[in-house]
């Protein structure tokens, strides 16, 4: 062997030799999504994809502003039990023509997308950590609240769900439910035909509510998304009228009840818990914040009842990229954004944000300590809308302008989907406190926009960026100091 092949030989050995080690060393980031109730989370997850990959406009995202964020790439799905996030679908629903939004998922999902950078940090610069995987965790938010019943018995969760579902503003939806109940006796034999049948107007009442309510907070999440579970025992239980301190006896159908809410807990719940809510290192919760306040009071106190759930799942203690390197997990960073930011002026951004951070404020001291890093903002992940300023009389009216969707009506107007209106939202209160404390609607206008169409790469391959509101805010909080 010639010196000079000799010479090239050690010189890939250690080449392919640095670049394993750069592999292991390469650290990844789980980054939980989830929303409440109509919140965007599959928009906000396709907005913040196609941003990354294809050099979206992120000039508050320091290592895209600096130019350290090097590259950004989808990667083959890291886990084989997981279903892939469907990113290229979402895209052609909104580069189509008329775009329209993506359809919601409702099952966990996932993506991978690698991010190339240059590091600050030294320890990154020695270890020759140049990568990290960023692994996009999308889950519906029913799964999320459902974590609240491994800290619950049967008889603690009937009890709470009966006394949610005795609400005069629920009297609507779960007068059938609560009649059934009513006649059942709990220490009855068990019957399996009981047991569906309560199952099924428990369920019709739990869809009733959501449909129904701006922000619908009730569970067990998979009575509403079945899934694969549709038709199973898992779901064949509903809340009983136990009294305090009693204990079903062996054989009855309080004890029928009890065992499968405990077997859901069991199959469902903890599963879902260990297998992908525990490996989290970072997360958003998307809030439809404008949604609750517009609803009144009872939608405000089920929102701040839901933060309060959220709150509670969180485990605290501090994570670090290094920590990742040997498996140890804690989520540090958990961000609530209010989402449809562009529904309303950005003279009103300030005041929706110190809404939702009193509302989290609120949540967390019902909740306790949630160790987590938190914050709040206000954002829109894809932009529907422009502003404008339009007058009225003497007046000058801060409005907002886009394409309301087929359907979408206001002071008696119905639109058709393809004209373009300005309409002016109305103004949210200085006083966070005092808008939370409002018994009425706010009095708030808001529509359903069609989306803007994503357009294609150039001829002169410039990539047409998508507007958004605070993404790279966003961004930067959630896995800007991973790249540092």
């Amino acid at each position: 062997m010639r010196a000079s092949d000799l010479s090239l030989t050690v010189t890939d050995s250690l080449a392919q030799a640095g670049t394993r080690l750069a592999d292991f060393f390469t650290p990844s980031l789980r980054l939980g999504v989830t929303g409440l109730a109509r919140s965007g989370k599959t928009v906000f997850i396709t907005a913040l994809i196609r941003n990354l990959t294809q050099g979206g406009r992120l000039p508050f995202f320091e290592p895209a502003a600096s130019g350290r964020l090097l590259s950004a790439t989808l990667e083959p799905q890291p886990d084989d039990n997981v279903p892939r996030f469907d990113y290229e679908s979402h895209v052609a629903a909104l580069s189509a023509d008329p775009p329209a939004w993506p359809e919601s998922t409702r099952r966990v999902a996932e993506l991978r997308v690698a991010l190339s950078f240059l590091p600050e940090h030294p320890l990154r610069r020695a270890l020759g950590i140049r990568r990290l995987n960023l692994d996009i965790v999308d889950y519906p938010g029913e799964w999320l609240l459902d974590l609240a019943m491994l800290s619950q018995n049967y008889a603690a969760w009937s009890r709470e769900a009966l006394e949610r579902a005795r609400d005069p503003s629920r009297k609507a939806s779960s007068s059938d439910w609560l009649s059934f109940v009513a006649g059942l006796d709990p220490a009855a034999p068990e019957d399996e035909r009981a047991a569906l049948d309560g199952a099924r107007r428990f369920t019709d009442y739990l869809q009733a509510v959501r449909a129904q309510s701006v922000v619908a907070t009730l569970g067990p999440g998979r009575f509403l998304m079945p899934g694969d579970l549709e038709g199973s025992p898992l779901l064949t239980f509903f809340p009983l009228d136990l009294a305090e301190g009693a204990s079903p006896e062996r054989g009855s159908l309080a004890a029928m009840m009890a065992r499968r809410y405990d077997s859901y807990v069991q199959h469902v719940v903890r599963p879902f818990f260990r297998e992908h809510f525990s490996r989290l290192d970072r997360q958003i919760v998307l809030v439809d914040v404008l949604g609750a306040l517009n609803g009144g009071a009872e939608a405000v106190r089920e929102l701040e009842r839901a933060l309060a759930s959220v709150l509670q799942a969180f485990r605290p203690g501090p994570a670090s990229w290094l920590a990742s390197l040997i498996g140890a997990r804690r989520i540090d960073r958990l961000l609530f954004a209010a989402t449809k930011a562009d529904h309303i002026h950005h003279t009103s951004h300030d005041r929706l944000e110190a809404i939702l951070r009193l509302l989290t404020e609120r949540a967390a001291v019902r909740a306790g300590d949630a160790g987590a890093e938190t914050r709040v903002m206000a954002l829109a992940a894809l932009r529907a809308t422009r502003e404008a300023q339009v007058r009225d009389g003497r007046a000058t009216l801060p409005c907002i302008v886009g394409v309301p969707l087929p359907g979408e009506r206001v002071d008696g107007e119905t639109f058709d989907g393809r004209r373009e209106a300005a309409i002016f939202p109305g103004d949210l209160p200085d006083d966070a406190a005092a808008a939370l404390s409002s018994t009425a609607p706010l009095g708030l206008t808001f529509l359903r926009f069609r989306p803007p169409q994503l357009k294609p790469v150039q001829a002169s391959g410039e990539i047409p960026a998508a507007p958004h509101i605070r993404l790279d805010r966003a961004l930067d909080f959630l896995i800007g100091d991973w790249l540092a």
